[in-house]
């Protein structure tokens, strides 16, 4: 065997071992609360929550992110999938009858805890950590913003509504904050113009927020006045029915607080971008205002 090719096999292997996937748990208050996450290829990493909806795990929601971790090693990410209590959130909604909700399962200690983890482990950027979340995931990024944004540079929060005033349990520390929103203007789960979620018969999560007054809440948080900029994105998919405008507030000295509004979108993803990426893609723009 030559030396390029033992070089090219060393550190195939080398890269393999790194890229797999670790799972580990913290003891959280006498509960041992799991999570997944991939290797990041260097120290300084960024490190990016990947939220699953009510009802998942991280491992699922891991499925829809692949496009995000084929660049992971490129862009120095650290991707982590932690699982819900008994694969749900204890968000901000308190009408939810989840036992996380109903055993007020302290979340912000998990997340203060693993992150923790990662700056002992893995050295990790503590000014470039961010949450991505699906659903009730959406609603968990929802509350790392609202009760500790100090420790997050910004959120993404995909097919998900802020809990209407009534439903509303978290305290707001109500600091302007950097927050995207994908919503789909047909989703019969998280209704865009507001009103009730249900996930069955059985499951009633309670009120949610418009999405334009979700959209309001973060921008006139951050400052902002008169309209958005608006923008029609490519349709890359046109069988898909859906199409996708973006409506942003940023300027300089100002946290960006966007929107992507996918008409005829429901509770899934557009084909015309891969949430994720976009997601990345916005969590990048707020590290070149720094």
């Amino acid at each position: 065997m030559s030396k390029y090719a033992l070089f090219l096999l060393l550190f195939s292997a080398t890269f393999s071992a790194k890229s797999q996937l670790v799972t580990d748990s913290l003891l959280i208050e006498g509960h041992y609360r799991t999570f997944h996450f991939r290797k990041p290829a260097q120290t300084k990493a960024t490190l990016i929550f990947v939220l699953h909806g009510s009802g998942g795990s991280g491992l699922q929601i891991r499925t829809g992110a692949k496009k995000l971790e084929a660049i992971a090693p490129a862009e120095n990410l650290l991707l982590v999938y932690p699982d819900g209590y008994r694969k749900f959130w204890n968000e901000c909604r308190k009408t939810a009858p989840s036992a996380a909700n109903e055993e007020n399962i302290n979340e912000n200690a998990f997340f203060g805890a693993m992150l923790n983890c990662f700056r002992e482990r893995y050295q990790i950027d503590e000014k470039q950590v961010f949450a991505v979340g699906t659903s009730g995931g959406g609603h968990m990024a929802y509350k790392l913003a609202l009760t500790m944004p100090e420790q997050f540079r910004a959120i993404a929060a995909i097919i998900a509504n802020l809990p209407d005033t009534n439903n509303l349990d978290c305290p707001e520390k109500r600091i302007p904050f950097p927050v995207m929103i994908i919503n789909g203007t047909a989703d019969g789960v998280n209704p865009y113009e507001g009103g009730e979620v249900k996930l069955g018969p059985q499951l009633n999560l309670g009120f949610v927020r418009s999405t334009n007054r979700t959209f309001q809440y973060w921008s006139s948080l951050a400052g902002y006045q008169g309209k958005p900029r608006k923008q029609r994105l490519p349709d890359t998919d046109p069988t898909d029915g859906k199409t996708i405008e973006r409506y942003t507030f940023r300027k300089k000295g100002k946290p960006e607080v966007t929107l992507l509004k996918v008409i005829g979108g429901q509770h899934d993803y557009p084909n015309d971008i891969d949430v994720y990426v976009e997601a990345w893609a916005f969590f990048k723009r707020q590290l070149s205002t720094d």
